[in-house]
């Protein structure tokens, strides 16, 4: 108390890396210059639990994100001398691998004294005979199919957990929390939980707290990063800053980023991020809350500073989101470049040459894709066709087929070479002469929480 004037409590959360590979610098520029009290990141997509995957199976001591030994090696000292909390589910399918090498690494820098959280519990590939045994079919939530259509083709099964594992670890003290597979918003959502005693039924504040998570899980995207709008004009995005969450107790927040630093927070950046994979925006389903964006506004308070309020929450799902991958077959791929005049049509003349080739050779092939790069590569059907195909100074033409095996599919590669005198002219380059991979499928069904949430351990170490 001032006077008659009572300071309210503000959390003030950084964002870390978007995803696996991210850059390090903003997030080190946090750390060092900001006193940002956490700094939250969101390593996973669904394919990266496939990568880690294959990890692990070459070296069981893997399975998780392989730069979380460049990061801790830049930040622990800051966790360590400015007491600030990191919060990652770089984890993936190995939590405590993780865990692990963040111990190895302070204590490789001689930091000793923090502490290293660990959750644990959403993968369920160890308990799916159990899980089945229970009645829990694990039908495809889309299509309905049985999970025996895929069962022996498995390769993870994990389920989206919340924030309370993440809650709890700070609560027995935790400097660094590690998950395995959370959701987006989960990372962001635990420490205003966690600072501020939230309730689990506090819809409103959880829901807000969701927004914050969704706009922040990209790191730079909210402050002027992959901006469709005047981005010519967004500065200096060589040095962009990833965003800072100033949080208050009624769950608004003042989205903003370090001075210095490069990007732009605006009510349009905010936006853009706001919009991004949003499906329902009146029910927008997580483990926590059933948030509502449509009663969110945004509000320009100042230069790099965008006032967010007004979510709504309803109670959570009864049940949580697994989502498990597994081996959907090969693909062989080659790729050819034409060069001006007539580029499209010499690498149109092409395709048709190694479609009749697939034929004549008798190659399995499931699926054929043909796409030209520099014409419909990316925009597919929508493509325009071009008024004067000579305007067009090179294509690229890539076909990619899929099989059932790395055999089949290491056919087609050896295709190409021959074009380059067999075919039509003006050839610029040929490439993905070995380019065969093993093709990922998901599956998702929904599981009744009390089945994954008694599971869920937290487990603090102490670096001595």
């Amino acid at each position: 108390m001032i006077g008659d004037v009572t300071l309210s409590k503000v959390v003030k959360i950084g964002a870390g890396q978007g995803f696996y590979g991210d850059s390090l610098q903003p997030m080190l520029k946090l750390a060092k210059d900001t006193d940002v009290q956490y700094i939250c990141f969101d390593t996973l997509a669904e394919l990266t639990l496939a990568i880690l995957q294959k990890d692990k199976q070459k070296d069981p001591s893997k399975g998780y994100t392989k730069d979380v030994t460049r990061t801790m090696r830049q930040l622990l000292p800051y966790v360590k001398e400015k007491g600030i909390k990191l919060i990652t589910n770089t984890g993936g399918i190995n939590p405590e691998g993780a865990r692990d090498e963040v111990l190895r690494v302070a204590r490789e820098l001689g930091i000793s004294g923090i502490k290293v959280g660990v959750v644990t519990g959403d993968d369920i590939y160890p308990r799916l005979d159990e899980l089945i045994n229970k009645g829990i079919y694990l039908n495809n939530s889309d299509t309905g199919d049985l999970i025996e259509k895929i069962r022996e083709k498995l390769l993870f099964a994990n389920v989206y957990l919340g924030a309370q594992g993440i809650v709890q670890a700070l609560q027995e003290g935790a400097d660094i929390v590690i998950t395995g597979r959370t959701t987006d918003t989960a990372q962001f959502l635990a420490p205003i939980i966690y600072e501020f005693d939230w309730g689990k039924e506090e819809w409103d504040k959880l829901a807000s707290g969701i927004v914050l998570g969704h706009l922040m899980e990209c790191s730079g995207q909210v402050t002027g990063g992959n901006f469709s709008g005047d981005w010519w004009n967004v500065k200096d995005l060589h040095k962009i800053g990833y965003p800072i969450a100033e949080v208050s107790e009624d769950g608004s927040f003042i989205l903003t980023k370090s001075e210095d630093a490069g990007g732009r927070v605006s009510v349009d950046t905010v936006k853009e991020q706001f919009l991004y994979e949003i499906h329902d925006p009146s029910n927008y389903i997580t483990p926590d809350v059933v948030a509502d964006f449509t009663t969110v506004t945004l509000e320009q308070v100042g230069e790099n500073r965008v006032k967010v309020q007004g979510a709504k929450g309803r109670p959570a799902p009864e049940t949580l989101k697994a989502l498990m991958g597994y081996e959907d077959g090969y693909m062989g791929q080659g790729m050819i470049g034409y060069s001006w005049p007539q580029a499209l049509t010499k690498a149109r003349a092409a395709n048709e040459i190694i479609r009749a080739q697939i034929e004549e050779l008798g190659i399995e092939a499931s699926e054929i894709n043909t796409e030209y790069l520099g014409y419909n590569a990316l925009h597919r059907t929508l493509a325009v066709e071009p008024p004067n195909e000579d305007l067009i100074n090179e294509i690229f033409l890539r076909i990619t087929i899929k099989t059932e095996s790395k055999s089949e599919a290491a056919k087609l590669a050896p295709l190409f070479p021959p074009l380059t005198v067999n075919g039509p002219p003006f050839v610029g380059m040929i490439s993905g002469l070995s380019a065969t991979k093993q093709l990922l499928g998901l599956w998702s069904s929904y599981i009744p929480r009390t089945e994954i949430e008694s599971n869920v351990n937290i487990n603090v170490m102490e670096v001595e």
